[in-house]
């Protein structure tokens, strides 16, 4: 009996073994679930707090944001004092070395009627460049200002471009008022000292008077596009060559331009435009011609002048880190056709004809330049620039008509084509200055070639703005 109730309860223990090993892991797993609940309670409390922190953040942010807007709106209601603003102030100082073979001061650019702009070679020996002083700033929210001032070596002060420029408008259109550079083509946007070489192409001399600038207003739109896209009209006086002063109400003088642009790559860049220009001209006088007999004459102009221009740029630079080396391709290409009435005056000079003598004048002419510069390494450039102008067409209704004077009487309108080839070497110790060495061959004068030679110096002082592209 007592053998069998041993055996009972070592069954019995056996069989209740795995039961006790069950509930231990049951109790396990429910505890491991009980604390992940905890942890998983304790995080959403903590990312709760944090909601709460960040949205009363944002709330005071825009109660920031709102009193800002008011105390912008309340400001913009009542003259600034002169403290509350700082000009970017900025002078450009340079200057030259010239050495020619022919005399700057007979310069002249046979086959194309004179510009009266400042387009001959600088003067022999040391000379002092025009130097430049601009002030700009951000008027308000919605305008900013800009004033440059050229003051001429010989003395004087001439205002380069002084306008407004809107900041606000929507839809990617700016508005700019005053004076300033014309946006047609591409190197007339650009001041002289951001220039790859020291002078103005052929082309600009003939064409532009060396650079256009008017007094008028401009309309520009970017379109919202990966591609750069800019069309833009601008309305003017027309008082600057090839136009004059008509002392006429209205715009008597504008242009037209588009622009596109956009990357090959990441180390190339492109822009290409074309520009179209309109003027009417009334007695736009020049006196630097001479007679057959050498006698100084007068002839002026009336008429409407028209000018087309196309621009290419091209920059490569490695992966578009230009410090190291870059390349830059440049062109343009100008045509320009005149038609009016032409007079030839002589009553100051040899008076053979009596008095003046008025014809019918038309003429189709053209020109174009090239160039490229490479930085082969930091700080140092050289480059080449082609210039050429072609003569075209020049009807001269005063010498086909047989009304006295003759060709040989219009010695600057002697049939040739002008070109110029052009070398420089530059060196840039800093973004602030530059020294240059420029070597031309240029055959602007009838018969006659000017070997020039220029050290040119170039030294930005102050807040001075980026260039343009």
């Amino acid at each position: 009996m007592f053998k069998r109730n041993l055996t009972a309860a070592a069954v019995a223990l056996a069989l209740a073994g795995p039961a006790f090993a069950q509930d231990a892991e049951l109790a396990k797993i429910r505890e491991e679930i009980k604390q992940m609940k905890d942890g998983y309670e304790r995080r959403i409390d903590a990312l709760e707090k944090r909601l709460a922190e960040a949205e009363a953040k944002a709330g005071k942010a825009e109660k920031s944001a709102a009193s800002a807007q008011t105390a912008a709106a309340s400001a913009s209601s009542r003259p600034a004092s002169e403290n509350s603003f700082n000009p970017a102030v900025s002078m450009v100082l340079q200057g030259t070395y010239a050495k020619t073979s022919q005399d700057p001061n007979t310069f002249r650019i046979n086959g194309f009627v004179p510009s009266g702009g400042e387009v001959g070679p600088p003067k022999r020996s040391f000379g002092l460049a025009e130097t430049e002083l601009a002030i700009a700033a951000n008027i308000d929210p919605y305008f900013r200002g800009v004033a440059i001032a050229a003051l001429a070596p010989e003395g004087g002060v001439e205002v380069e471009e002084a306008y407004f420029q809107t900041l606000a408008l929507p839809a990617g259109f700016t508005v700019k008022g005053g004076r300033f550079f014309s946006a047609i083509g591409y190197q007339n946007e650009q001041h002289q000292h951001a220039w790859d070489f020291q002078d103005a192409p052929l082309a600009y001399k003939a064409f532009l008077g060396g650079q256009l600038k008017q007094d008028g207003v401009q309309f520009k739109w970017i379109a919202p596009t990966d591609l750069l896209v800019e069309l833009g009209a601008e309305f003017s006086a027309g008082d600057q060559f090839p136009g004059s002063d008509r002392n006429k109400n209205g715009a008597t003088g504008g242009s037209i331009f588009a622009h596109l642009g956009g990357d090959i790559g990441a180390s190339t860049a492109w822009r290409t435009g074309l520009s179209y220009l309109r003027t009417s001209a009334q007695n736009r006088a020049y006196d630097s011609d001479v007679d057959s007999l050498g006698v100084p004459v007068t002839n002026s102009f009336s008429g409407r002048s028209r000018l087309w221009v196309a621009d290419a740029i091209l920059k490569w630079a490695p992966n578009g880190n230009s410090t190291i080396t870059n390349f830059k391709l440049q062109g343009e290409y100008f045509r320009r056709t005149e038609n009016g009435q032409l007079t030839y005056d002589d009553t100051a000079g040899s008076n053979l004809f009596g008095g003046p003598v008025t014809g019918p004048f038309d003429s189709r002419q053209s020109g174009w330049y090239a160039q490229g510069v490479y930085q082969f390494m930091p700080r140092w450039r050289v480059g080449y620039r082609y210039d050429r102008l072609n003569f075209g067409t020049v009807d001269n209704g005063i010498v086909q008509n047989g009304l006295g004077p003759v060709a040989v009487d219009f010695s600057l309108l002697a049939p040739h084509s002008p070109r110029r080839d052009t070398l420089m070497l530059d060196w840039s110790p800093t973004e602030f200055s530059r020294l240059r060495l420029q070597l031309a061959s240029d055959k602007s004068r009838l018969g006659l070639t000017d070997n020039q030679f220029f050290v040119q110096y170039i030294y930005s002082l102050g807040a001075h703005g980026a260039h343009k592209f």
